[in-house]
């Protein structure tokens, strides 16, 4: 018998299904909202130019492709740290920033350095979540639970909820949070909101896990980690995972970070040694160029100027996408109050649709999302849109 005879088919990636299916629909007309992408107008990824820019220059570099060090291009790890933490924390020491494989990477580093740390810890995600981090952390060995966070009957965020699980929870569990644009419901904790989980967290004794794979996409890229610096000021340890997919629009060249927040520098060295053990059990050394082009546009002031303009762009673009998909529903005379859709932030929207709507729109309109309702909104344009509002108004009258 074959030793891999007794394997059994794993099931379908929730997001990347939805992908597969929708490549293998023979209708021209047919959408895919369902894959995390940001789209332009036309329906295409983006190339920023400040990214053209750093390309170009880095085309004519004919020095040899050696290893980058295990933790990653340090030029780098510090234009992260210094994005994502402000100059005075990124400056202290207390930071130890290791470059990831994408944001799903430096969450898989993150998740080897805690096991190795508190492997009896329990891990706590919000309900819902991006469908991988609870696999990340499970494969990790972890107990993975759930806190209260969307609130369907009332299309918000159950605060009330899931601060009483924050306080109920066991000291060391781990708290993976979202710090702007909440995937997949679209709706954010306001700053008192935050606050309340920095306090509970504080007081708890627990570990802030914040996944931020999209800074700039809900105001800006400084107001957007607002909570990082809420955590920061409260003087607790906690981690921070990054992801520059969608902010630079690498998503092939899979640049991201995780970062460590220690209490003192020598706390910090002995974090980034472990994560560094890490890495090199793994894939032992990341790719260089997109770090490259990141830390390159994040140096160079007029790039920079450039970058946060063509972000806000993109940032803006999804906001006008959303007031005419609610309108478009509106007119289409879709009952109920529909101004959630304008109230979630960044790319997705949680729609409310059941898993039995959203197959019928998958099968009677060529028009693709996740069962869960979300839909990605960085995926409309007015080439698609009234064909989506209406094939979302048919299958809800219906």
């Amino acid at each position: 018998m074959s030793f891999f005879a007794p394997v059994p088919l794993a099931p379908r990636d929730p997001i990347l299904g939805v992908t597969e299916a929708f490549n293998a629909d023979p209708r021209p007309d047919k959408v895919n909202l369902g894959v995390g992408v940001y789209l332009d107008e036309s329906g295409r990824i983006p190339v920023f130019a400040s990214v053209k820019t750093v390309k170009k220059a880095l085309a004519t570099d004919l020095a040899p492709h050696s290893y980058l060090p295990i933790d990653g291009f340090a030029p780098y790890n510090a234009a992260v740290k210094e994005l994502v933490f402000g100059p005075e924390l990124a400056a202290s020491g207390r930071v130890a920033t290791v470059q990831g494989l994408g944001g799903t990477g430096g969450l898989r580093i993150a998740a080897g350095v805690l096991a190795g740390i508190a492997p009896s810890a329990k891990v706590l995600v919000s309900d819902p979540s991006w469908e991988n981090h609870e696999s990340l952390f499970s494969r990790a060995g972890f107990e993975v639970g759930h806190y209260p966070y969307y609130d369907p009957a009332g299309r918000r965020v159950d605060v009330e909820g899931m601060l009483a699980c924050l306080r109920a929870a066991a000291p060391g569990t781990i708290i993976l949070l979202h710090a702007c644009c909440h995937n997949p419901t679209g709706y954010e904790l306001a700053a008192g909101d935050w606050d309340a989980v920095v306090a509970a967290c504080a007081e708890g004794g627990l570990v802030p896990f914040l996944d931020m794979a999209y800074q700039g996409f809900a105001r800006s890229v400084a107001e957007d980690a607002e909570a990082v610096a809420k955590f920061a000021a409260a003087g607790l340890s906690f981690i921070v995972a990054t992801s520059c997919s969608k902010t630079f629009g690498l998503y092939g060249e899979r640049v991201g970070a995780v970062s460590f927040a220690a209490a003192e520098a020598d706390e910090a060295a002995r974090v980034l040694s472990q994560a560094k053990v890490v890495v090199r059990s793994i894939y032992s050394s990341p790719p260089s160029f997109g770090a490259k082009t990141v830390a390159s546009v994040l140096a160079t002031p007029a790039l920079r100027a450039d970058w946060e303009a063509e972000l806000g762009s993109m940032r803006d673009r999804i906001k006008d996408m959303r007031a005419a998909f609610r309108t478009g529903l509106e007119q289409a005379g879709v009952p109920g109050d529909l101004s959630y859709i304008t109230h979630q932030t960044g790319m997705f929207s949680y729609s409310g649709l059941t898993p039995e709507q959203m197959r019928r729109l998958r099968a009677d309109f060529g028009v693709y999302g996740l069962e869960s309702g979300r839909l990605c909104v960085a995926a409309l344009n007015p080439g698609n849109l009234s064909r989506v509002t209406e094939a979302v108004a048919a299958v809800i009258r219906n």
